[in-house]
This record gives structure tokens, C-alpha cells and sequence, in this order.
């Protein structure tokens, strides 16, 4: 049942700490070390984000050639630039000459980065063209050849509806194939048209809170907003989330990821996007735009996407406030990366996302819409943020990070389902109605899977 987790002291631990907890984690016990641990972190570092596709930017946010943002997976810098051909490039944030950065700015443009070191200069294709005193240093072109000096770029590249991914692991699956089924749900946020998305940011700020509970929370945490935020939901700003309202929504999980959604109300495809606040001309062009499936999520099973997490730390965010006292709901996109700092601090960056054909007007009113809700000071952001970083205060103490956290909603105590899932769900996965911890189970499993590695999940 509950208790402790009885590991030893990080100092003395044995070489089947990491197995012990991975074992309790996967059978919904939590160790509250796993929020703080230095060596959970160390090892997420080489094992999570050493081997997953990680989210770096939208590629509307570098729309000309020369324009950059820096961004990083963890520790490791990159340049995420469109070269001056129109490729986006991820190029290494390193010079190859003694590691300096090569670029300092986080955002800008420019057709070359010099190294501010010794003044090796890249073109943004990544190629080296310029050392200083060539022939002097270095003999000139027979002996040292720039060609073989550029910048290095991660061992995996790709984007998906303009969202830009690496990964640091040479023998990546490709990047469809990682998302699997999850990319149906993915279109909600990213495809409302066959424009895609323009984006807007990001927003940054560090809050002392581990980056796991971030993602946990937004993959399907139905839960906490009748409590959380409840005092959103007492001044008429967001109804949805009502206790009433959100047992009635549905949880997805689909390959790596998951999310919440919102149950409608009667009506057809176009009723029901309209009761959210989404004029007929963005509808006219979903309704062209999404699959029969994905529209059935909506006509048929009466279901909108709201949160959702793709593993490890990329979540969405998908909301219809009332940005006006007695004005209609007004629907946001926002994307939102925990970008780990380390294991008790997280760097969060928020984008507000917006079909490139909304009416002007959608756009301003569904940006006020994102900031009154999950900008820097956004309402439903400060709630859940005191939470984050009280669990993560808690969880480092010396007794404390050996509790084990009840991560069973919804089992029953054999760790049977209490019920099943929903029938003649549309889209990939299973789906569960009402409170349940399915898919926080269902991510940490990912977390489980890559913690111990492709042996371990083999004898599985």
C-alpha cells in the first residue's frame, strides 16, 4: 500500500535504486524523490531527453531567411535558423574551434554567426568561412580544410505541421512514427487550416517546480480544476470548469501522448464549435480541413480537445474564456514547453497560437483571451504554479522524497479498471470518462520505459 519506498541514501545507493523506483512508479506508486532527486535528474538528462524528439520552436517564428532563435534541449544550445535558401536549420550553438557559443542573442537575424572568441565565422548554413589568419595559424587550405569544420547539427531534424523537433539519439524512430496516433490529436491545435499556424512569443519564466509536473499535469489532470481553480470558475470567467462539467469530459492517450477534453453540449459540427466561440469562416475551413474521424470527435462523441502533453515536455493548451462580462467565450491556442533547468527548477515557455487565416479581430481577442488565462500572470497559470512548486519544496525533503504518491485513480485495488473504456471512441487509443489517473500513468510509463531502457521494456 503506501508508506515509504525504502531506498537508500543517494550518497550510498546500490546499482538497483533507478529499477526500484521505475518498479513502484509503474504499479501508481510515486516516490516524492522523483520531483527533486539530483540523480533522477542526472539520469532524465542522458535517458529522457537524450533519446526522445524534443520540441525547439514553430517555424512561423523565423518566417525570412537569416532569422534565428536560440533554444535548448536541457543543457545543449541550438540555433534554430532559416538558412538563406528558406531550409530551417538546427545547428549546434557551438564553435568547433574551443566551444565557445556562437550566438548569444536568443532571437534575430543575420546571415553569418561569429564566434566573439577567435572570430571563426559560419555562415547560417552551418558552414565555416572565415578563420582568422588562415595561412598563418593554420597553413592554409592543405592543412586545414573549413569544409570539414561547420557546425554540427543534432543526429535527428524534422518538423510536423510546422513544429520543429530534434533528437539527440541517432537511432530515433522518424518523427510521425514517435508521435503515432497522438498526431490525430495534435491537428486540433496545429491544423485548423491548411495555412497552419502563426505563433506569437514565447513568454518565459522559471518557477521552482520539477518539469515532470508541468506535463503531468496538463496530459490529464481533470482533477484539480474544480479545486484549483475553482475561484475562476465562481466569478463566471470559464464555467467549463465545474466539478459537473469536468466529470463529463473525456481522457485520451494515444502512443506518446494524451490530453483532456470538454463534453459539448447537443448539436451538430458547426453548433457545437460556434458554443465555444469560432466564427463560421474558421469553421467553414476546419470542417475542410480535418479528417472524417477527427470531425467525428466533435459531431459525433461531442468532445473538444483542451490540454494535452506529447512526451516528455511539450503540452497544449486549448480554452474558450469569457474575456468580457456577459460577452461569448473567446477560444485560445497556446504551446507550452518545460524546458528543465534542473531537478527542482523549470524554465516554462508559453506561445499563443493562432490559425494564419482568423480574422484579425479573432486574433486580438483570442491573444486577451490567452493572456487573462495563461500568460505570465495569467489566472488559471498562478494557480497551478503555487501548487507545482509547494510539491517540489516538499518533495526534497531528506524523509519526505521516500513517500509514495497515489498515483491509482480509477484502479480498482487489484488494479483492475474500475471502469472500462469508452466505447466507439473516434480516435486512436483508449479514452476514459470521468476522474481517473490513466493517462499521468500512461506518461510516466514513457518516463519508465526510457529510464531503464530498451532491455528492461524488451523482458516486459
Amino acid at each position: 500500500m503506501g508508506g515509504c519506498l525504502p531506498l537508500k541514501e543517494v550518497a550510498v545507493r546500490d546499482g538497483g535504486w533507478l529499477e526500484r523506483v521505475v518498479s513502484e512508479v509503474r504499479r501508481g506508486w510515486i516516490p516524492a524523490g522523483v520531483y527533486s532527486d539530483p540523480e533522477v535528474f542526472a539520469a532524465e538528462v542522458e535517458r529522457v531527453f537524450g533519446r526522445a524528439w524534443v520540441f525547439l520552436a514553430h517555424e512561423s517564428e523565423i518566417p525570412d531567411p537569416g532569422d534565428y532563435v536560440v533554444r535548448r534541449v536541457v543543457h545543449d544550445s541550438f540555433i534554430v535558423v532559416r538558412d538563406e535558401h528558406g531550409e530551417v536549420r538546427v545547428l549546434a550553438n557551438v564553435c568547433r574551434h574551443r566551444g565557445m557559443q556562437v550566438c548569444r542573442a536568443e532571437r534575430g537575424n543575420s546571415s553569418h554567426f561569429r564566434c566573439p572568441y577567435h572570430g571563426w565565422t559560419y555562415r547560417n548554413t552551418g558552414d565555416l568561412v572565415g578563420v582568422p589568419f588562415h595561412e598563418d595559424a593554420y597553413g592554409g587550405d592543405p592543412h586545414f580544410d573549413k569544409s570539414a569544420f561547420g557546425l554540427l547539427s543534432p543526429p535527428r531534424v524534422a518538423s510536423y505541421n510546422g513544429l520543429v523537433f530534434a533528437s539527440l539519439d541517432p537511432s530515433a524512430p522518424p518523427l510521425e512514427d514517435y508521435l503515432g496516433g497522438f498526431r490525430y490529436y495534435l491537428d486540433f491545435y496545429t491544423r485548423q487550416s491548411p495555412a497552419g499556424l502563426e505563433v506569437h512569443g514565447p513568454q518565459r519564466w522559471r518557477v521552482r517546480a520539477n518539469w515532470k509536473i508541468g506535463a503531468e499535469n496538463f496530459c490529464g489532470d481533470t482533477y484539480h480544476t474544480p479545486h484549483t481553480h475553482q475561484s475562476i470558475a465562481e466569478i463566471g470567467l470559464f464555467g467549463e470548469h465545474k466539478a459537473s462539467k469536468r466529470k463529463e469530459g473525456a481522457l485520451y492517450f494515444a502512443d506518446r501522448g494524451g490530453g483532456t477534453t470538454y463534453k459539448l453540449p447537443p448539436g451538430g459540427f458547426r453548433d457545437r464549435l460556434r458554443y465555444v466561440g469560432y466564427p463560421d469562416e474558421m469553421i467553414d475551413r476546419m470542417e475542410r480541413t480535418w479528417s472524417p474521424a477527427q470531425k467525428a470527435l466533435v459531431a459525433d462523441a461531442g468532445f473538444l480537445v483542451s490540454a494535452a502533453t506529447l512526451f516528455p515536455n511539450l503540452s497544449f493548451v486549448h480554452n474558450w474564456p469569457r474575456v468580457r462580462e456577459g460577452g461569448p467565450p473567446v477560444p485560445f491556442i497556446s504551446i507550452r514547453l518545460w524546458q528543465p533547468v534542473g531537478p527542482t527548477e523549470t524554465e516554462v515557455y508559453s506561445w499563443f497560437a493562432v490559425d494564419r487565416l482568423a480574422p484579425e479581430e479573432f486574433k486580438r481577442e483570442s491573444y486577451r483571451s490567452y493572456l487573462l488565462s495563461f500568460g505570465t500572470s495569467g489566472m488559471f497559470e498562478q494557480d497551478d504554479v503555487e501548487n507545482w512548486t509547494s510539491i517540489t519544496s516538499v518533495a526534497g525533503g531528506r524523509w519526505a522524497r521516500q513517500i509514495r504518491l497515489h498515483n491509482r485513480m480509477g484502479l480498482a485495488h487489484d488494479g483492475g479498471l474500475l471502469r472500462p473504456p469508452l466505447a466507439g471512441w473516434p480516435g486512436p487509443g483508449q479514452a476514459f470518462q470521468g476522474f481517473g489517473e490513466f493517462n499521468q500513468r500512461a506518461l510516466l510509463d514513457l518516463w519508465c520505459d526510457a529510464m531503464v531502457g530498451a532491455e528492461e521494456v524488451a523482458r516486459r
